[in-house]
């Protein structure tokens, strides 16, 4: 599964540690080419060593860029914690140029964890 872009759920002050847990339970050791998740989890220090640990970019999106996003699973309790039913799922979707979404969101102590293929070109 070459091309996967992974979304996050997280809440605030997660650890690298987790995010990666996460990651490997998921996707085991597929490449992945970005973690995609909401914009206001950006600058959260977990977040950013997970990413700087698996080498790949973080790609942002507004609560409202995630609420146009259908997904699989909607979650009520996210929208109204954060503005939209999805971060995983949606995120990985948008990082993905509205590729398939391969693995639907799995929580993994806390974590969200969700993975699409991005459309090749």
């Amino acid at each position: 599964m070459a091309d996967l872009v992974v979304g996050v759920g997280l809440r605030p002050d997660t650890s690298a540690d987790l995010i990666l847990a996460g990651v490997r339970k998921v996707l085991g050791c597929n490449e992945i080419s970005c973690l995609a998740t909401i914009d206001r989890r950006v600058a959260e220090p977990g977040l950013l060593e997970a990413a700087a640990e698996l080498g790949v970019p973080i790609q942002t999106y507004t609560a409202a860029e995630l609420a146009e996003v259908p997904v699989p699973n909607p979650d009520p309790r996210t929208a109204a914690a954060v503005g939209t039913a999805s971060v995983a799922e949606a995120a990985a979707i948008l990082a993905a140029g509205g590729g398939t979404l391969v693995v639907p969101k799995q929580t993994v102590q806390g974590v969200v964890i969700a993975a699409a293929q991005r459309i090749p070109g």
